[in-house]
């Protein structure tokens, strides 16, 4: 090989490489210098004349020169061997670089995705407790806070219980029983002598109270809806219904 196309490939190799081959090629170099000179172990004694004759290279010589010049040829293969590696390497690195930063990239959008969504359905979760509780202080408020809006809830909870009565037959008891006082207590007669007074608009005990106390209301005599519909309750199964009373009951 000559050193022109030796020279093109070492153009190809990193710098240690070069550096190796060099020194090869160096030393194949002088190899190749002493076999051109006849009798050089003579030349230490003494001296000797240059001849001008061509000269004849032996069969030694010959041999080791092309296994240097193999050697060094070997040796620069490797070396394009190893940069090709390199090179295979690097790319692999940046494309498992590029794999790991689009991953991360398709987590995060996934991951803010999700979060949208999980915020979008508690803001409608949200939305809609707020509209239930919206209807139900409006189921609430849509009665008046006085005995008119009492006798008239107690009336649509009564209806739905199949409890009779009439807006006159209990408006007429708790004028009688209370005078619209939601508080009255009587604390006079033998039920408050016994210990166990009369309570509320329709002036009820607490034993019949709790006895006759319809679900949905509070459980408390001083609360006026609860106390009329139990009070209608207790009157309906004794006389029939809260407009068959006239008197104390």
């Amino acid at each position: 090989m000559s050193a022109s196309r030796i020279t093109g490939r070492l153009r190809n190799l990193n710098k240690t490489q070069k550096l190796s081959a060099a020194g090869v090629s160096a030393v194949a170099a002088a190899a190749i210098s002493l076999s051109l000179v006849p009798g050089h172990a003579q030349a230490e004694t003494e001296p000797q004349a240059l001849s001008a004759a061509p000269v004849i290279f032996d069969s030694a010589s010959s041999k080791q020169a092309r296994a240097i010049q193999d050697s060094v040829i070997q040796q620069h293969s490797t070396a394009e061997k190893l940069v090709k590696a390199a090179d295979a390497a690097k790319a692999e690195k940046a494309a498992a670089v590029k794999e790991k930063a689009e991953a991360k990239a398709k987590k995060a959008k996934k991951a803010k995705l999700k979060k949208a969504k999980a915020k979008a359905h508690s803001k409608a979760k949200a939305h809609k407790s707020e509209s239930r509780s919206s209807r139900s202080s409006a189921r609430t408020h849509m009665y008046a806070n006085n005995l008119d809006g009492w006798i008239r809830e107690s009336l649509d909870i009564m209806h739905k219980k199949g409890i009779p009565g009439t807006y006159e037959g209990l408006h007429r008891n708790i004028i009688r029983e209370s005078s619209g006082n939601p508080n009255a207590i009587n604390d006079w007669d033998i039920n408050a002598q016994n210990g166990v007074p009369s309570i509320g608009l329709l002036q009820i005990i607490k034993p019949t109270f709790d006895y006759y106390h319809v679900s949905g209301t509070p459980h408390t005599q001083y609360d006026p809806v609860a106390n009329i519909t139990a009070s209608a309750n207790y009157a309906a199964d004794k006389y029939g219904s809260i407009d068959n009373v006239n008197s104390a009951y």
